[in-house]
């Protein structure tokens, strides 16, 4: 095999992984472990949405809770 066909090769799994985990490994023939990562990537995005959901939730809620606070008198500005 020529050098140039083995370093294109390398790049483009390592651009497929780039662009989504398992895709380099799917263009490696590796299966199995492209499906692993594949599917720990989606879990993993859906993970990191729900926490942002919560976290902003939380930053709604925590804006009104002071604003309420501030307008009572019972909280000061920092």
């Amino acid at each position: 095999m020529p050098a140039s066909t083995a370093a294109k090769s390398l790049w483009v799994a390592v651009v497929l992984s780039a662009i989504f985990p398992g895709l380099g490994q799917f263009y490696n023939g590796q299966t199995t472990k492209g499906v692993l990562f594949l599917v720990l990537g989606i879990i993993l995005i859906f993970l990191i949405f729900i926490l942002y959901l919560v976290f902003w939730a939380y930053n709604i809620y925590d804006a009104y809770a002071d604003a309420n606070k501030l307008k009572a008198g019972t909280l000061k500005h920092s």
